[in-house]
């Protein structure tokens, strides 16, 4: 009823007739007053002065006139946002990835996506797996990018690629010059680590008890960037997967050498969803290219672990 009465009293008050209000709608004169008669006395008011042959309103008819023209312009600045929404023109994506990921090579991939979708959003927020792993559950964020897979039930592994942890150094330092390193090699150099609550340095600590080896870093840091400058300086060796230093890698500034342990050679980058959670727009497209990045950035022997959902739409 109330949809009815507004648009005729509006119309109406528009048109400044009831008679001519009724010719563009194409409904009676009387159904017209009727409507405007009820939604008086339901607000209690009058809305438009009687005994006139055009309608002027009362100043709680001009009130009532504003809202409803307001209430009209902000409905059709819904429907053109949602248009924008299913276009992918607009949006807003969130991401929660392991510091370990950030590098130019993930900022290069963030950019295209930008570039071709300039009116997406995008947060990026970088903490700890078991963070991100949360985050994804709750719906804080749409897509998490996390080493190695979870085993929470309620999380989708959309992607999974091999990303061995490697060792990270000067192309002059000592490390440079072996084909591979072991743990007992890692615990004569000087370190650089992240902090025990880091899952790099969880994943080494492990190591470290299965070859009763202890590795006592020079420095810890929680920033990856430091990790990578600390090791392009030639004095410490770093411990991070490859996608962490694509950029100085290529370039030279940095050398790679694999560190020899069953659980380092075969960990993984997986990209994660919550189970269930319909991903479409912008956020499923974002995730589409940062799929394709993964398989660009896996070792050139490794091949990406898709799991059976990949090839289907996301949910």
């Amino acid at each position: 009823m109330w949809d009815n009465a507004f648009h005729y009293f509006y119309e109406a008050a528009t048109l400044g007739s009831m008679r001519l209000a009724s010719e563009k709608i194409g409904v009676a004169v009387s159904s017209i007053s009727r409507q405007i008669s009820q939604l008086e006395s339901a607000m209690g008011v009058s809305l438009i002065e009687r005994g006139r042959r055009s309608i002027r309103l009362t100043d709680a008819g001009r009130l009532v006139f504003d809202f409803h023209r307001e209430q009209l312009a902000d409905r059709e600045g819904l429907m053109n946002r949602l248009q924008e929404l299913r276009e992918v023109k607009a949006g807003h994506i969130v991401l929660a990835i392991g510091e370990g990921f950030i590098g130019n090579a993930f900022a290069k991939t963030i950019d295209q996506f930008q570039r071709r979708n300039p009116g997406i959003a995008i947060t990026v927020h970088s903490c700890a797996s078991s963070e991100i792993v949360r985050m994804v559950l709750e719906d804080e964020v749409h897509i998490g990018m996390i080493l190695h897979e979870p085993d929470e039930p309620k999380i989708r592994t959309r992607l999974s690629v091999s990303q061995p942890l490697t060792v990270l150094c000067a192309p002059n330092h000592p490390a440079a010059a072996l084909s591979a390193i072991t743990l007992e090699d890692l615990s004569r150099f000087d370190l650089c680590l992240p902090p025990k609550g880091f899952r790099i340095r969880s994943t080494l600590l492990h190591a470290e008890r299965r070859a009763r080896i202890m590795l006592e870093p020079m420095l810890v840091t929680t920033s990856i960037q430091m990790m990578r400058d600390v090791a392009k300086a030639g004095r410490a060796v770093t411990v991070l997967p490859r996608i962490s230093a694509l950029t100085e890698l290529a370039e030279g500034s940095l050398v790679a050498r694999p560190l020899l342990d069953p659980e380092l050679e075969h960990s993984s980058v997986s990209l994660i969803h919550r189970l269930g959670r319909q991903l479409d727009g912008a956020p499923a497209r974002l995730l589409s290219q940062l799929e394709n990045s993964l398989k660009n950035w896996a070792p050139a022997q490794a091949t990406p672990s898709l799991v059976e959902e990949d090839l289907a739409p996301v949910s």
